[in-house]
Formats: structure tokens, sequence, C-alpha cells
């Protein structure tokens, strides 16, 4: 969508101080920890655009406070399992041997949006070391928290999301739905029977440029909708629903919603296995 039908599409002038405002009321405070995923089509036209929103998250919950956004940079991986757009088979080995090495500065985000990309830019912002499954931090946490992310843990205990667990962590879906909420990641990586595949990425290593394979989860984010359904039907206290800019928004407890994915993953897990031994006896 272009700017153009963004600006006719708003009705009413949004600003960083009306952002700001909003955030207030939605119960965003000083010193909060917040993982936030944004869509500033849904906003709506603000001045000053990606970064008066930026600001405004960072201004509401101040450097004693922490803003997490997740900075993905999933094109730095194997080739062959790449499926939008797939590539010829005979491409694959050379993209393997000519993709740069992740590097946390340069390294572009892959679908994040425009708050994620200026967030990346602030000054003091924290990327962590993971060449694929990244994220940023600004605030209080920022450095403890991006300082380690293994690589064969891009959503577990090990990775800054397990860190954020514990900490009174609100996931904000500025426009977003639950189906990018990377925080139940963590619920899949806790849940039973997790299976993983192949996977590789472009690595500096002793200040050489490597391509290193490891193992990946099994992820599938398609089902996160449903299971957020249930959870906000037995958990009604733990979710707010309001407006940021034009943006529906959702802000969630990260743990009881990440205790009670485990769970409910778990169960699908168990149904399916179930399913799938079903139709092999038949």
């Amino acid at each position: 969508m272009h700017e153009f039908d963004v600006m006719i599409g708003t009705s009413e002038l949004i600003t960083k101080e009306i952002l700001k405002g909003q955030l207030a009321g939605a119960g965003i405070r000083k010193g909060d920890r917040i993982i936030v995923h944004s869509s500033m089509k849904a906003i709506g036209w603000v001045s000053g655009g990606a970064q008066a929103v930026t600001e405004a998250l960072l201004e509401t919950v101040t450097e004693k406070g922490t803003v997490v956004m997740p900075a993905q940079s999933a094109d730095n991986s194997d080739p062959a399992n790449w499926q939008m757009p797939p590539v010829p088979e005979d491409w694959q080995e050379p993209i393997r041997r000519s993709l740069p090495a992740y590097d946390p500065h340069l390294t572009h985000l892959r679908g994040m949006g425009k708050v994620a990309e200026c967030l990346h830019r602030h000054p003091k912002t924290f990327r962590s070391p993971h060449p694929s499954h990244s994220f940023i931090a600004w605030g209080c946490d920022a450095e403890e928290w991006m300082r380690e992310h293994p690589l064969e843990d891009s959503f577990g205990e090990g990775s800054p999301l397990g860190k954020m667990y514990g900490t009174g962590m609100k996931v904000v879906l500025l426009g977003a739905g639950y189906d990018s909420c990377t925080a139940l990641h963590l619920a899949e990586y806790r849940a039973p029977g997790l299976r993983t595949y192949r996977e590789g990425a472009a690595v500096m290593v002793d200040g050489e440029r490597h391509w290193v394979g490891y193992d990946m989860a099994v992820l599938d984010s398609d089902d996160f909708p449903v299971l957020a359904r249930a959870f906000e039907r037995e958990h009604p206290g733990e979710v707010a629903h309001c407006r940021i800019g034009q943006a529906k928004t959702t802000i969630v407890e990260m743990d009881p919603l990440v205790d009670f994915g485990t769970g409910w993953v778990g169960k699908l897990r168990a149904k399916k296995e179930a399913s799938d031994i079903g139709e092999t006896r038949d």
C-alpha cells in the first residue's frame, strides 16, 4: 500500500504524543518490558512515520524498561529449504558459497516491518548473534538479553525469548495478529514432541566466513490464532484490547500465554501423532 493510500485511509492526524498517550492508556508504563510486533499500514499515517512510532515506544517505557522486536533474516538459510521463492537446484550450492556472513549491523531484517527496521538503526540497540532468527532490544536489559543466542536454539531456553520469560514481559501486537507472536515459539520449543530438520547459515568463525549447518525446530505459527482464542477465553484477565493509532492492538502477559501455549501445543502434537499412527495402521 502506498503512502497516499494510507493517508487517505487515516481519519485523524496521528502524532508521537498521541501514540504515547494511547500507549499509557493501554497500560504501558515506565520500566515495562515489552516485545512488539507492529504494522505501519494498520496504525495509519503518522507524522514522522516509523521513527515517531519507535520513539513513542521508547519514551513510554524509558531506559528503565526494555523494548524488544524480532529481527529475523530468514534468507540467511539453506536454499534447499526455500519455498517463497524456491530456487533451482543448481543454484543452491553457489548460494551457500556466496551468501554474506551474518553481521548484526549490516544484515537486513526480512519481513519485520518499518518499526523494527527503525529500531535496528538506533545507536543504543543491541542485536542477538543468531544468523537467521535474531532479536533486537533497547533499554535496561538489552545488552544482557542479546549477548548470546545459540545457533541451535532459535527460540528456546538459551535464546532471548528464554531470557525474557519470568521478567514480566508484555507482548504488544500493534496492528499484528497472534500469527506474528514470536513468543509462542518458546511454547513450541517447550512442548513435548518437538521435531527438527537440517538448516544452515553463513556466519563468521574466528574472523572467517563459513557455511555452518545446524538443527532447526519444525515450527508452525498457523496454529497460533486458534491457540490464542482458547487462551483468551480461559484467561481474559491477562489480555487487553485497544487501539493504538488506528491499529487494533492486543497486549498480553507473555508468561501465562507461553505456559498455556506449551500445554496446548503438546496436546495438539499428541493428537496429530495418534492420527498419523491410526492412518499408518489403516
